[in-house]
């Protein structure tokens, strides 16, 4: 006896709830099928398709929750512009999928927030602002709103008054809950970032440092915290899995990746590489960490397995997904900072592909994602001497990647690259096998989208302010610095 339409949702609602979303996913698409006219499921598994890295299928599922009347339209339009944004890079249509939410509902407050988003990542620095004010204006104690409004501003002083409202929010926020916390932290990176701008060093390194201990604590005490033991280890495994390089591979799809530690000018490298006429820039995709997660557990044991055929699948697997991101793109950059974690698989499974690595001045670099609020998933960050050992694990496990493939990794300095913008252009293209066009050196004039924290740097010409910025904040930097051993 086949099951009934009450028992696929019994199922799906079972999966669901235990964290099975593959199975859940196919219950819900059982269930549609004999019975379609159930808008909130289509709904459900259009978040779900979402989930389990289907975007296109999902699109297609919050089409059909529309077409059926589902209740709260705005939502499903929100929702497919989220998709559209973050997982497709199609941000003219997901300006539109917002447009069209803030028509059903003008007083959505979300569907605001997240048009700010894509001005931002836009570069359009008056209209994110001009959205994340409506978002506020709807509802005033939005802390994201004001964070976000704050990361598009400029600071006129100390005494700025996006400053002083700032200030005003985190007096009125406890800290006993999740939420709270989440809250202060949102605001306190925030507030830090136009105290560094205002030129009020002090008291901006003192605000990042209770934003970060905020951050900590999100999840409750003892928090979030970085095992310096494991990171090692995870290089250690690493090193020993990739004892000597791999080859072959001839003339095979590949893109052209770029990693390093955090904020230490990959963006940046995408925005000039993206510049290039031959290029498409991929943005931070999450590709290979998927097919780690997937694929490959225990990772890295699991590599001593990998046959030819496991090895063509998972080729296969990275460059579908590439393709329905960004269909008919001829070279593609995947700028992943932590991606330098897979360079070894990266070579297995495009033996001749091209790797950039992103560096700077430690000092700066550790600073700049302490000033960051990077959330749990990178619990380094949090902390300026466990971001100095994350930094030196990711230059010993980088420094074992090129003794491998020497001629296939390319090191590009940032303070370099500032300096000296058209000679570290020109050998950046020349390793890439681009010929020189001379847009790469007005890369900042691209409208394409940023999804980083970087995205305002980026719409500027090169400079050279960021580099030794550290030195306004030298006073506290003892302990950092005796961590990298710049004491």
């Amino acid at each position: 006896m086949s099951p009934s339409s009450e028992d696929w949702l019994r199922r799906a609602v079972d999966h669901q709830n235990a964290g099975r979303l593959e199975e859940a996913t196919a219950a819900f698409e059982a269930l549609l099928a004999l019975q379609p006219g159930l808008p909130d499921v289509w709904f459900d598994l259009g978040r779900l398709r979402r989930r389990i890295g289907r975007p296109e299928a999902a699109l297609q599922a919050y089409d059909q929750a529309l077409k059926q009347d589902v209740r709260g339209p705005e939502e499903a339009r929100l929702n497919r512009a989220v998709i559209l944004s973050e997982d497709l890079h199609r941000p003219d249509e997901a300006e539109i999928e917002l447009q069209a939410a803030l028509t059903l509902n003008p007083r959505f407050a979300a569907a605001w927030l997240n048009l700010g988003n894509l001005h931002e990542d836009r570069g359009r620095r008056d209209p994110a602002r001009a959205a994340y004010e409506q978002a506020l204006a709807l509802e005033p104690g939005n802390v994201l709103a004001l964070a976000r409004l704050a990361g598009v501003a400029r600071a006129s002083g100390p005494d700025d008054s996006l400053i002083a409202r700032l200030r005003a929010a985190l007096k009125v926020i406890g800290s006993g809950t999740p939420d709270e916390r989440m809250a202060r932290a949102d605001l306190g990176f925030a507030l830090g970032r136009m105290l560094d701008e205002a030129k009020a060093f002090d008291e901006a390194f003192a605000v990042y440092a209770q934003a970060n201990r905020d951050s900590r604590l999100i999840s409750g005490p003892p928090g979030a915290r970085y095992d310096r033991g494991a990171q090692e280890a995870v290089v250690d495994g690493l090193i020993a899995a990739f004892p000597n390089a791999t080859s072959g591979g001839e003339g095979e799809e590949a893109p052209i990746f770029i990693c390093g530690m955090f904020r230490s000018g990959s963006t940046l490298t995408e925005q000039i590489l993206a510049a290039h006429s031959r290029v498409t820039p991929g943005g931070e995709l999450e590709l290979l960490p998927a097919l780690v997660s997937r694929e490959l557990q225990p990772w890295p044991h699991s590599l001593k397995d990998l046959d030819g055929q496991r090895i063509a699948f998972l080729r296969a697997a990275y460059l579908d997904g590439l393709h329905t991101r960004l269909p008919g793109a001829d070279v593609v950059t995947d700028k992943r900072p932590d991606n330098f974690l897979h360079v070894g698989l990266i070579k297995t499974l495009f033996p001749r592909a091209r790797i950039i690595h992103t560096r700077r001045d430690p000092l700066d670099n550790c600073l700049s994602c302490w000033f960051l609020h990077l959330g749990h998933a990178m619990p380094w960050a949090l902390d300026l001497e466990d971001a100095a050992h994350w930094l030196i694990q990711q230059e010993r496990l980088m420094d074992h990647w090129k003794s491998l493939w020497p001629d296939d990794i390319y090191t590009l300095d940032y303070d370099a690259l500032v300096a000296e913008p058209e000679e570290k252009v020109r050998g950046l293209l020349n390793f890439c096998g681009l010929d020189w066009e001379d847009g790469c050196l007005s890369f900042h004039a691209l409208d394409n989208a940023v999804r980083t924290a970087s995205v305002w740097q980026v719409r500027e010409p090169l400079y050279r302010r960021a580099s030794g910025r550290w030195r306004n904040y030298e006073p506290h930097l003892g302990s950092l610095k005796a961590a990298l051993g710049r004491a």
